[in-house]
């Protein structure tokens, strides 16, 4: 067997369906969520049994208005409601549509550029988003349109007149719209295959068992809390303990008390997180923490910081927490979630690179930090390599040719958990071949980097013809092929 293929040993679930509905028969008593409604004490819980028939109540509902077939906008915030309404499309076979609901004073332009671009027929929400914005929603007429429902108040006898969806691995399970985009809306396309797959290689990664919990902030609407939060453990057939990103952001103390207090063995973020930890929890909040359980610590979704995770470490280290536990890695949304990553029990890859050589392209590395013989240094941190199944080029994107090892280009990837691409807006990333062999198709992400000693760093983004470090305002002609270098944090 090849360690670096899951497909010759995975023979799980086809669909999300089938996911679920064995969670349910065998574990029906398990609880699979609990949410914190205040984000500390006030607990929300959702078994198994409950979510499917839930999700079937809403199917059956959802069927009976002949929806099947089409996209519904799933408007909630975090919580237990959203997952029922999740899994209520997915079981109707109707395409779920998630967004975050609008907040005071914010445009409902955003939700309408994506209900159009998504053809959606329904608005799902609960009675709370309802009363908000009902009124909002009848001054857009492209909104007004639409049908809203309110799944609180889904009739729950229908639930016997469930019929399984004709679905398959190919069938579309959720459209994803990156929130905050600028331009017109963007609907990624992912299918069953691509969310399970996905599921598959993060367990295989974060080496995941059933007698690990979980415990997230991220928005449930977008890929790391939709895909990590929900899918993830429900794959698993483990508890994920939820808090709202507001309750977050609001005070991050709440985070790391959860895990504290739960006993999370894997919870994480992207980069800023960590450093609104380091910078809000007082040293009285620290000495309530016991993080020692913490062992997968994953890091994603913006540039990792050396320094962030060993500001993080030494605070947190009195609590128990292991800078090993970090667990940086590489994906985006047009891959379903995950691309590249170590594995649980390796510690974080960092390296230092001649500054000079990174801006013209190369990466040289260097040992020490600092300077060396007059040199500056860069520390970059590795994101891991392809997950298995998945493959991982890094190419020239003016020559559509292989870089060597060392040599600066943008990430390409190919695998089972590539998307199927925009909604109704063919484009050629997702087809992307090399020149020198037809080799392909790859996925173009847009993203550069550089592989050395099998580890993925990234550097920067192309953003039209320049490439875009992570420096406001620096900005390197591609055409010159010199991308500029990550800045130290």
């Amino acid at each position: 067997m090849d360690a670096n293929r899951l497909s010759e040993t995975f023979f799980g679930p086809a669909t999300l369906v089938e996911m679920v509905r064995h969670r349910t028969l065998h574990q029906p008593d398990d609880v699979a969520f609990t949410f914190l409604l205040d984000g500390e004490n006030e607990q929300l819980h959702l078994t198994n049994t409950e979510l499917d028939r839930r999700a079937r109540a809403i199917a059956a509902w959802l069927t009976s208005m002949d929806l099947s077939g089409e996209r519904a906008l799933l408007l909630y915030p975090s919580g237990l409601e959203f997952i029922a309404a999740l899994f209520g499309c997915i079981y109707a076979g109707v395409t779920a549509v998630p967004i975050y609901p609008p907040q005071k004073n914010r445009s409902l332009e955003w939700i309408r550029a994506v209900a159009d671009d998504a053809e959606t027929k329904i608005v799902l929400t609960d009675d709370t988003v309802l009363s908000r914005v009902e009124s909002l929603i009848d001054e857009t007429p492209r909104l007004k349109r639409l049908r809203r429902l309110s799944t609180c108040r889904t009739p729950s006898e229908i639930e016997q007149q469930w019929e399984p969806p004709k679905i398959n691995g190919n069938t579309l399970a959720i459209l994803q719209y990156a929130p905050g985009s600028t331009g017109a809306p963007k609907g990624v396309m992912l299918s069953h295959t691509n969310l399970l797959h996905n599921s598959a290689i993060i367990t295989h990664a974060f080496e995941h068992t059933r007698s690990g919990l979980g415990v997230f902030w991220l928005p449930s609407s977008h890929d790391m809390g939709l895909i990590g939060g929900i899918l993830q453990p429900l794959y698993v057939g483990r508890l994920n303990v939820l808090l709202s990103p507001t309750a977050f952001l609001q005070q991050p103390f709440r985070w790391l008390s959860a895990i504290s207090r739960f006993g999370g063995t894997i919870s994480g973020g992207s980069n800023f997180a960590y450093d609104l930890c380091v910078r809000k929890i007082t040293p009285k909040q620290r000495k309530l923490l016991d993080l020692s359980t913490w062992r997968v610590a994953f890091n994603g979704a913006e540039p990792v910081c050396e320094k962030t995770m060993e500001r993080f470490s030494e605070m947190f280290e009195p609590c128990g927490f292991r800078r090993e536990a970090f667990y940086p890695f590489f994906g985006l949304a047009e891959a379903t979630l995950m691309v590249s990553g170590g594995y649980a029990k390796k510690a974080p890859v960092t390296c230092s690179f001649d500054a000079a050589a990174l801006t013209a392209g190369k990466a040289i590395c260097c040992k020490s930090n600092g300077r060396t013989n007059g040199k500056a240094l860069r520390t970059l941190v590795g994101c891991g390599a392809a997950m298995p199944d998945q493959q991982i080029v890094i190419a020239d994107p003016k020559t559509m040719t292989r870089c060597p090892d060392g040599r600066i280009g943008e990430i390409w990837v190919t695998g089972p958990s590539i998307s199927q691409g925009y909604w109704q807006k063919p484009d050629e990333a997702f087809n992307a071949r090399l020149s020198e062999a037809g080799e392909g198709p790859f996925l173009r992400t847009g993203d550069l980097g550089f592989v050395a000693g099998g580890e993925l760093f990234v550097t920067g983004r192309i953003d039209g013809d320049y490439v875009t470090p992570v420096v406001p305002g620096m900005k390197v002609m591609v055409n010159s092929m010199q991308p500029a270098c990550l800045p130290e944090c």
